[in-house]
């Protein structure tokens, strides 16, 4: 297993930004193997109602599980520049107390999961077939979030010091694991979403075993238990970069939550679809998600180093390869997206093209609007990478009030269609404004550095 570092402050920022974006991209992939293989094996195994019951707790199981990498994100920025910087100690001293505070953190947050799941579920308007399922499910991964939050975190130090190599080949074994143990305890052992639950969580923590190993096997990034204590100065670095991204995750999931309780009561066969298009979104999400990690670290880097000139430039090439990414998986969801959907799906053929016919309806919606999408985390993860976590934050608000307001008052004007045009303007809304907020922040850093 290779445990390499990568200096992102030389070089083509073109060309070091791609490499880089392409291991997290296949990652990602396999990464999205868990819910398209939990997707796929409950909807054709145990039928729309466990199909329903999983994929509607996706919003619900992101809420806690974005608090959890919020902060990992928020950590992993401090170690970027820390590295960048050539600050070696610092970098131990910043990961060191990164892994105290996600213990404590986690520990939290397991307390309130499970507190608070079945009030929640209630809020949002979970049907009665699905509502149990979806408590079942829910607690198991829930149970989870240790190693969530273990491989996150590990996996951004990687990341952050230039290792993408490693984090895929723990989503590649994770994802192969997922999908063997899936078949083996819905198909095989008939356990339905319980298995479905249990598979995702132990492979979880295969990927976060294999991202620990390459960790200690570092020599920059080994740490004493002198590392681990907390500090005034480190925390507080810490805290200002994890909080405002862990919150703007928080408060972009309840807008999906309100979005999912307004779904959830236009009956259960447009919740079905809806909910099977959402599991794609993940799919088509994932080329913009890898750049936005990949341009995060060379933002992060490159500013730890004082090399401002390099950030503007690796903003400007990441727009451009975030253009041609946004066109090429729109394309495919736009002629293949129906074709996918129905392999999800196995019931009654009536009930079977009422459900596809929901969910293409969205699906032609995220891929039309998906270079909005795509310019929002490559701003958002340059604004990060430069240590302002607050303009991101603020476009998470934003983007919870364009998610709610459309899905409130939109489908009163057009029907279902208001749905599906609530998350486009979400998206929209939050791009325009970290778009001005770059601009902002590179014109008052470079009258300064």
């Amino acid at each position: 297993m290779a445990s390499r570092t990568k200096d992102m402050t030389q070089g083509s920022p073109t060309k070091l930004i791609l490499l880089f974006t392409l291991p997290i991209l296949a990652g990602n992939i396999f990464q999205q193997l868990y819910s398209l293989v939990d997707t796929l094996v409950v909807g054709r195994v145990e039928g729309v109602t466990a199909l329903a019951a999983v994929s509607s707790a996706g919003w619900l199981d992101w809420t806690m599980l974005g608090l959890a990498m919020g902060l990992a994100q928020g950590f992993a920025i401090q170690i970027a520049q820390c590295f960048g910087a050539g600050d070696h100690e610092d970098l131990r001293r910043s990961l060191g107390q990164s892994l105290t505070l996600s213990v404590i953190v986690v520990v939290v947050l397991e307390i309130v999961a499970q507190l608070l799941l079945r009030p929640v579920l209630t809020l949002m308007n979970a049907p009665p077939d699905t509502y149990e399922l979806s408590c079942i499910y829910l607690r198991i991964v829930f149970g989870g979030l240790p190693v969530v939050m273990g491989f996150n975190l590990l996996a951004g130090f990687l990341r952050s010091v230039g290792n993408s190599r490693t984090p895929l080949i723990a989503m590649t074994s994770a994802a192969l694991c997922n999908i063997a143990l899936d078949i083996l305890f819905v198909a095989g052992f008939g356990w339905g979403v319980v298995g479905v639950a249990t598979a995702t969580v132990i492979s979880q923590g295969i990927s976060c075993i294999i991202c620990l190993v390459s960790v200690l096997r570092l020599p920059i990034l080994r740490i004493s238990r002198s590392h681990l204590r907390l500090t005034r100065d480190v925390t507080g670095r810490l805290m200002r970069l994890g909080i405002p991204i862990s919150f703007q995750n928080f408060i972009i999931s309840v807008g999906g939550l309100v979005l999912q309780g307004v779904v959830n009561a236009q009956g259960f066969i447009f919740m079905a679809g809806y909910s099977a298009a959402g599991r794609l979104q993940g799919l088509i999400e994932l080329a913009g998600t890898a750049l936005s990690a990949a341009v995060g670290t060379f933002t992060g880097q490159n500013i730890g180093a004082r090399k401002l000139d390099r950030v503007k430039l690796g903003l400007r090439k990441s727009v451009q390869i975030a253009a041609v990414l946004a066109l090429i998986m729109g394309s495919i969801v736009l002629i293949w997206g129906k074709p996918m959907l129905r392999l999800f799906i196995e019931d009654d053929p009536a009930i079977v093209e009422q459900v596809l016919t929901y969910g293409y309806r969205f699906l032609i919606f995220m891929g039309s609007g998906l270079i909005a999408l795509y310019m929002l985390f490559v701003y958002r993860s340059t604004l990060q990478g430069l240590g302002d976590t607050f303009i991101p934050m603020i476009s998470g608000i934003v983007e919870l009030f364009m998610r709610i307001g459309g899905a409130l008052l939109l489908p009163l004007l057009i029907g279902e269609w208001g749905i599906y045009l609530a998350e486009i303007m979400a998206w929209i809304g939050a791009a325009v404004l970290l778009i001005w907020g770059y601009y902002k922040r590179i014109r008052n850093m470079s009258m300064t550095m």
